[in-house]
């Protein structure tokens, strides 16, 4: 059975850090893209972030670039998402998402319907 779990989330100030880790089970990511999504109360899910299958290749949103760094271990089959300088309006659930297809599209890399796999999510409140 192919999983992601996602883990890492919290309550954490504004300008703190947090570090999400999705770990695959069922599967090896190494043949997969990996994708970062955010979903707030009442907005619609919110690509932040792409990496590659071999990681040579990533992608970030505008309102994460900068702050946000995607990182994959595919020895320990584990992607990352280092997130600094958090604000309050990055608080929301935070989902992986992998696909196996190959996504040269690069307006496709932020689109939930691109990809075939998702963990349950992990909250993060970023609040004083």
């Amino acid at each position: 059975q192919l999983q992601l779990v996602e883990s890492g989330g919290g309550l954490v100030q504004p300008g703190g850090s947090l570090r999400l880790s999705c770990a695959a089970s069922g599967f090896t990511l190494d043949s997969y893209s990996i994708g970062w999504f955010r979903q707030a109360p009442g907005k619609e899910r919110e690509g932040l972030s792409y990496i590659s299958r071999s990681g040579r290749r990533t992608d970030y949103a505008d309102s994460v670039k900068g702050r946000f760094t995607i990182s994959r271990d595919n020895a320990k089959n584990t992607v990352y998402l280092q997130m600094n300088s958090l604000k309050p309006e990055d608080t929301g659930v935070y989902y992986c998402s992998a696909t196996i297809t190959l996504l040269t599209d690069a307006s496709r890399r932020f689109t939930p319907g691109a990809y075939d796999y998702w963990g349950q999510g992990t909250q993060v409140t970023v609040s004083s």
